[in-house]
Parts: structure tokens; C-alpha cells; sequence
């Protein structure tokens, strides 16, 4: 992050307009050079809209993709896209073995949005055992991956491979999304597993495993218990931090980023277990719609976390991104005015900490 205290941040999706939904639709007739041309357009809007609103660290809203796990179909042969039976929603399954596809996918982002800003950028790609809860199935993998647990170790090089070329891209921040392992603080999630510290062990081994060694980059992890609450009013995993403890202390990372907009996200003394050296994102802004906190909750949240972190272990940024999926409705007026009052907070706490 900047070498300032509390920089500001988004977590990395941002609202897509209904011209950029179109745009990345299946069935839109723009391809090749002038799709590039106009989503290209699209993304220099977005960051001026977090440079207006004063962000010290920005993303492309991750507008180039479909959805933020998705992506790793971008990056692996061995996908198809389905219909999910639950939902009817777009799916896409493995069914083949893994092999490599565009390693560089995600650097090619990061490319592209070098030229449109001098601050720095963060990159995601998902975490290897969230894209097996989401993307393997018992009946359509079976044959490539019989356990789910083989398609995840696979997955683990793809993205390891993406994590070392973001790198050399001159990336700031490479964040693991990890909503998976968050999971496992709902007392009702664990109750689905035959060994649920296991399961959430497994899951932050192979975080560890894409990131491990790597130099030259700051490394995060991303915490979200809600992923898609906000927007489609799924599942609000409720739970302290306390179950998963254990594995967020072995995550081989800087940054490890955790919600704290609601009660139901349990007490922040859990910051005095964690590794010092960590930095801690602070999800102290709501990714609710409708819900704008001012600037006086957002700094009562940060100052919450001081009571057991040091300032230059804190960073600003929403609960969540603010689209995990293109099909979010979400209004982007609405996200300007939650990071300008990120930054509005940000700025109040370095003249009183400072």
C-alpha cells in the first residue's frame, strides 16, 4: 500500500454499467479491436471515478471479466459454460483436465490500466478451493476430476503462474479472493462438512501455495462472508472471526482484508491474534445498497480497530467489491459517494493519528 497511514482502496469489482453488461453479453455483435477500444473507454471512466473520489489505490473494476471466478476459464482449457440446475444462472463447469489457456489474462488487465493512472494498482484472481466449490460437480467433472479436491490442487499452478506475471507486470497488490475460507465462521457452513477444520486447512494451503515465496509484490488475501448478498440478497453468513483464526495466522501473506460493517461480524480484538507483520483491510464501508455510511461511521470503525491495531497496519476499503457478478444492479453514483466518504474518513484520521 501508499507510505501513508489509512490509504484507501476498493476491494476490486465495481458496478458495470448497462453499456458494459452489453458489451461483455454473448450475444453482442462488437468484437475484436473495437470491443477492445470501447471497453477500454469504460475502464478509463471507471478510474477517473476512483481518482475523483481520491483513492490511493485502484482497479479496473474488473470490467473485463464475466464474473471474478470465472476468469480462470480465461486462463485454463478444460471448462465449459453451463446453467446452473439451482438457479438457472450461467455456469461454468469443469469437465476436462486443466491446461494452461492465456497465462497473462489478468497481466493484460493490469497493462492496459498502467496507462490510464500513475496510482497504484491491485489485481484479484480467486482462490484455488473456492473455484472447487463453485465450478466442480459431481456428475459433470467426475471423469476429469473424481474429487473435488483435484480439480483445486490443479488449479493452484494457473494461478500461481498469473500471480508471478502480475508481478512482473509491476502490480502493487496481488489479492487472493477467498469468501471460501470466510465461510467457515458460520456455525451452520461447518455444520455441512464431515471436518470442517479440515476443509478450511485445505482451503488456506493452497491460498499459501499459489503465493508462497513470490518477492516483489505485496500479497493479500480477501475475507468476504456475503459475496453476492449485497446485490442478488443471498446468504449473510453471520459468525466471529475466532473459528478461522488458525488458518488466517498461517496465511503466507501482507494483507488479509475482513468485513466489519455489521454486529454479525463478531469483535475486533481478533486482531490481537493475528501476525504482526500483517496489514489488516479494514471493510468499514457498507456494499449495501441503498446504504451510504457517513464519514463519522467509518471513522468510528477505524478507530474501533485501533484499539488493537497500530495505524500503519490499517487500510480503508469497502466490505466487499461492489460486483462480484455482471449481473449485479448496483448504482455507481452511489459507490462514488461511499469511496469519496472512504476518503473523506481517510483523511480526517491521518490529521488526528498522523
Amino acid at each position: 500500500m501508499p507510505d501513508i497511514l489509512f490509504p484507501t482502496s476498493v476491494i476490486g469489482s465495481l458496478p458495470r454499467p448497462r453499456f458494459v453488461k452489453d458489451l461483455i453479453a454473448d450475444d453482442c455483435p462488437i468484437r475484436g479491436d473495437e470491443y477492445r477500444r470501447l471497453m477500454g473507454e469504460a475502464i478509463r471512466a471507471a478510474v477517473a471515478m476512483q481518482e475523483t473520489a481520491g483513492l490511493d489505490v485502484v482497479s479496473d473494476g474488473e470490467w473485463w471479466r464475466k464474473s471474478y471466478i470465472g476468469v480462470i476459464a480465461e486462463l485454463a482449457h478444460g471448462f465449459e459454460l453451463s446453467l446452473n440446475p439451482a438457479d438457472g444462472r450461467p455456469w461454468t463447469v469443469v469437465v476436462d483436465r486443466l491446461s494452461p489457456k492465456q497465462p497473462g489474462f489478468i497481466a493484460q488487465e493490469v497493462k492496459f490500466l498502467k496507462t490510464l493512472t500513475k496510482r497504484q494498482i491491485k489485481a484479484t484472481l480467486p482462490a484455488p478451493a473456492l473455484l472447487g466449490e463453485r465450478m466442480w460437480d459431481p456428475m459433470k467433472s467426475a471423469k476429469a476430476y473424481p474429487k473435488r479436491e483435484d480439480f483445486v490442487r490443479d488449479c493452484v499452478p494457473i494461478l500461481r503462474r498469473e500471480v508471478e506475471l502480475l508481478r512482473d507486470e509491476g502490480v502493487a497488490i496481488v489479492q487472493v479472493d477467498d469468501p471460501h475460507l470466510c465461510l467457515f465462521v458460520d456455525p451452520q457452513v461447518r455444520q455441512q462438512y464431515d471436518d470442517a477444520d479440515w476443509a478450511a486447512d485445505f482451503a488456506a494451503d493452497m491460498d499459501n501455495e499459489v503465493v508462497s515465496g513470490i518477492r516483489g509484490v505485496k500479497l493479500a488475501v480477501h475475507l468476504c462472508r456475503r459475496a453476492g448478498a449485497r446485490a442478488r440478497g443471498e446468504a449473510d453468513h453471520r459468525g466471529s472471526y475466532d473459528p478461522i483464526l488458525r488458518q488466517l495466522s498461517r496465511l503466507k501473506v501482507d494483507h488479509i482484508t475482513m468485513e466489519f460493517t455489521t454486529p454479525g461480524a463478531g469483535d475486533m480484538s481478533v486482531f490481537q491474534h493475528l501476525p504482526e507483520h500483517v496489514e489488516i483491510g479494514l471493510g468499514c464501508v457498507s456494499c449495501l445498497p441503498g446504504q451510504i455510511d457517513s464519514v463519522e461511521t467509518i471513522v468510528g470503525r477505524v478507530e474501533a480497530a485501533l484499539k488493537y491495531l497500530a495505524p500503519h497496519r490499517i487500510t480503508l476499503n469497502p466490505e466487499c467489491g461492489f460486483a462480484p457478478g455482471s449481473a449485479a444492479n448496483v448504482s455507481l453514483d452511489e459507490v462514488y459517494m461511499k469511496l469519496r466518504n472512504e476518503v473523506t474518513a481517510a483523511e480526517r484520521l491521518r490529521e488526528k493519528y498522523g
